[in-house]
């Protein structure tokens, strides 16, 4: 696997990399982590890829984050 790019952001780390005719966005925050997978054929090369960032996806990744970690602190809490 190849790293394409590394995007600043504040919010969350992330990551671009490039796989077997792939592009692989990885999104990472604290102990999380998401992982989108786009055919190489969907987008127009790399800045087609890093276009798909927009500021609605990355809001919907932060709530998507938020949601993982009120699911894990719930399921430690009712079993523990």
């Amino acid at each position: 696997m190849r790293v394409v790019a590394d995007i600043p952001n504040p919010h969350v780390k992330i990551t671009l990399h490039s796989y077997n005719n792939k592009y692989i966005l990885k999104l990472e925050k604290a102990n999380l982590e998401q992982i989108y997978k786009i055919e190489e054929t969907e987008v127009a090369g790399d800045e087609g890829a890093i276009a798909l960032l927009d500021e609605e996806f990355i809001e919907a990744v932060v709530n998507r984050f938020q949601d993982m970690r009120d699911a894990f602190v719930s399921t430690v809490r009712r079993n523990n």
